[in-house]
Parts: structure tokens; C-alpha cells; sequence
């Protein structure tokens, strides 16, 4: 009988964490490149890689103290240079211009204070990005499953055992009323919940038609939203304003016919 992962570090190395960490890197590469700023942080699953596609001048890799599943002895190289509370982030109010947290809220003691928190050190128009396990899915249902079966004596889960798996209309509503607007959103990961690598990999062609015919039910889901403040607009560089400016009017001589002169 397989043995149960016990966290979600150990469950990213199985054929179904490899799966998934390959398409939520694929995800963070393609989303994260022209996101500019100057400050970035990676709160969550070490073994992601989220920033390494985008050009900010500073960036910080962390775990939480308060996420199951992380020990600090099972990190990956590179290791984490940074360990935090992802409900007491310590940095300034306004002084991150994008946040990354992979499967961070899912497993937080408190992730709707997390994400309150991660409104407070965005600047204005400050990206957040999160990625997450989707209960609906065809993994959702069967960890479902799983947890129903146990009480009987019989069931073994499929995903990590501790953590909240958050629906995505759930978070949506906790952005919303945090003034974040969802900027993107997207699923993935539509292979079924299956253990053995080989027949996880026959099941490769689910992704292109669930894709396609249900969009919504991948396994994981991946949004960016950002932070909306009322009475604040983004300035833009002065060479695109003053691309923007409309040509000044050109002057247009008339001619004028002369007075008439009385007849004599």
C-alpha cells in the first residue's frame, strides 16, 4: 500500500507534484516576465521557482512559519533566505510592487488575514499572484473522497492532508472585497487524480480537451489580481506622455478681400 504524503513539500515529489509544479512554473514564467517594479517576493513552495523570469532588482524567496508541510531541513537548493508569518509579513506598508504565493493561503492558519496582509505591503497597482489547488476537480473530488472513506476505515487521500483548499469564486470574493481586481485567471492541470507516473503520462492528451470542453475544473487554478486604491492613478513616464500629446494646430493664413471704396 503507497504511503500517505504527509505534507505538501513531500507530495511536489511524487508524479502528480511533478505534474503540477511543472505547470504552475510554466505559468509564473510566462506571466511574471513583464511585470516591472522594483521589490518582489515569493511567499510559499520553495521548490518553485516564480521570479526567475522577472527582471526586479530585488527580489526575496520565503516560507512560512505558519504553512504545514514546509519543515526548514526539506527546502531545496536554492534555499529560502527568508522565514515569515504570512499573516505578519515584515516589510513597510506600500513597499512591494508584486507578491507571489503558491499554494501559500491554502495552507496559512488564517488566509483571509494573509491576504489582508498582502494588501498592505502592495503599492497602489501592486500585483498579487496566487496559485492553488481547485476543489473543482476531478483531484478535488477524489481527495473528497478520500477524507469521506477514512471515517470508515478505508480511504487514503490523494492530496496533502492538512490545508484549506479554497474555491476559486471564494477567493475571488475575498480579492474583491480587499479592492483587488482580478486581472487574469486561468486553470490547468486536467489529467485524473492518478498515482502511477506511466498511466499519468498516457493521460497527457486530457489537458488540450479539458482545456477546451471545461475550462474551469483543472486541478489548479492561477490569478493575478491587482491592487485598485480610489483617488490614485499610475503616472506614466514623460516620453509616453509627451507621445501621447496631441499636435499643436497649425496656423492658417486667410486672405481678406480688400474694404470696398465708394464709387465715384
Amino acid at each position: 500500500m503507497r504511503s500517505e504524503p504527509t505534507g505538501l513539500a513531500q507530495w511536489f515529489k511524487s508524479a502528480p507534484g511533478r505534474y503540477l509544479l511543472d505547470w504552475e512554473q510554466r505559468q509564473y514564467d510566462e506571466a511574471l516576465s513583464d511585470v516591472f517594479g522594483f521589490h518582489a517576493l515569493q511567499l510559499g513552495l520553495p521548490q518553485l521557482q516564480a521570479l526567475r523570469n522577472n527582471r526586479m532588482p530585488h527580489q526575496w524567496r520565503a516560507i512560512g512559519s505558519d504553512l504545514e508541510g514546509w519543515p526548514g531541513g526539506d527546502l531545496p537548493a536554492p534555499d529560502a533566505a527568508l522565514t515569515l508569518h504570512s499573516a505578519a509579513l515584515p516589510f513597510p506598508e506600500a513597499s512591494l510592487d508584486l507578491l507571489v504565493m503558491p499554494h501559500a493561503l491554502e495552507f496559512s492558519d488564517d488566509p483571509p488575514y494573509a491576504l489582508r496582509e498582502a494588501e498592505r505591503v502592495l503599492v497602489p497597482e501592486g500585483r498579487v499572484v496566487i496559485s492553488g489547488f481547485n476543489p473543482a476537480s476531478l483531484w478535488g473530488w477524489r481527495q473528497r473522497r478520500g477524507h469521506w472513506m477514512r471515517r470508515v476505515g478505508r480511504g487514503q487521500l490523494f492530496l496533502p492532508e492538512r490545508g484549506e483548499f479554497i474555491a476559486y469564486w471564494r477567493l475571488r470574493e475575498w480579492l474583491r472585497l480587499l479592492n483587488f481586481e482580478v486581472e487574469s485567471a486561468r486553470f490547468g492541470a486536467y489529467r485524473p487524480a492518478l498515482a502511477d507516473e506511466q498511466w499519468l503520462g498516457r493521460m497527457a492528451w486530457m489537458d488540450s480537451l479539458g482545456a477546451r470542453w471545461w475550462p474551469i475544473l483543472g486541478a489548479a487554478y492561477f490569478v493575478v489580481a491587482v491592487k485598485r486604491v480610489r483617488g490614485v492613478r499610475l503616472l506614466e513616464p514623460a516620453w509616453r506622455r509627451a507621445g501621447q500629446r496631441a499636435p499643436a494646430g497649425a496656423a492658417v493664413m486667410r486672405r481678406h478681400r480688400p474694404p470696398p471704396t465708394d464709387a465715384t
